[in-house]
């Protein structure tokens, strides 16, 4: 059996480092497009900020080992992220794929650029104004593994009743709220016990 990942705490002083300068840079990153979509929906700047959607970054690495036949196994099941925007770094390899205009289109890996990700939780308080993406990842036949880093913005979990519903502003009487308030841990739990497949989460919150 393979060793479990080193936590954050047991890595090497210059990995701690360089994973904390990440975070901090990533997390910039994530509040200006933040910042961008408000002002898209015609929201003051900061309105997502202020509702707490930069307030929780989870970042995770994954790998993906060289398949010589990929088409008997995928990288990762098609699904949909749960919190509101995803930054996702990935390298030359590629096999990333989003559900766009009723096929799969695959996401093209430019150097230097990142992959932006609107997530379950967007799509809810903007009320489908932004829609959560459909993706996955295939396995490639190649002699190199696929590398990405996955930068999940959301709030934190916690017992306080942060209620999360369509903002009222969005709203009016021909463009009434699809989903009912929810808060974050109870979403995130249904997500989780639902786990990743053809199926939103949100089907679940709609009105």
């Amino acid at each position: 059996m393979a060793p479990n990942p080193p936590q954050p705490d047991e890595l090497p002083p210059p990995c701690r480092d360089i994973l904390l300068e990440y975070s901090n840079q990533v997390r910039e990153l994530g509040r200006s497009v933040l910042k961008l979509m408000s002002e898209a929906l015609g929201l003051e700047s900061n309105h997502l900020l202020d509702m707490g959607c930069a307030e929780g970054l989870s970042v995770a690495s994954h790998y993906y080992p060289p398949c010589p036949q990929p088409e008997l196994t995928i990288g990762t099941y098609e699904h949909t992220d749960a919190g509101f925007i995803t930054i996702l770094q990935q390298d030359q390899i590629g096999g990333l794929k989003v559900f766009y205009n009723n096929e799969w289109a695959d996401v093209p890996t430019i150097p230097g650029a990142f992959v932006v990700n609107g997530g379950d939780l967007l799509q809810l308080i903007t009320n489908d104004n932004f829609v959560s993406s459909r993706h996955k990842v295939m396995a490639n036949k190649t002699a190199d593994p696929r590398i990405s880093v996955a930068s999940f913005f959301m709030r934190y979990l916690t017992d306080a009743p942060n209620v999360l519903a369509p903002i009222k502003e969005l709203l009016s009487e021909d463009n009434p709220a699809k989903y009912r308030g929810t808060t974050e841990k109870e979403f995130s739990i249904y997500f989780h016990q639902k786990g990743l497949d053809e199926t939103s989460a949100l089907s679940h919150f709609k009105i």
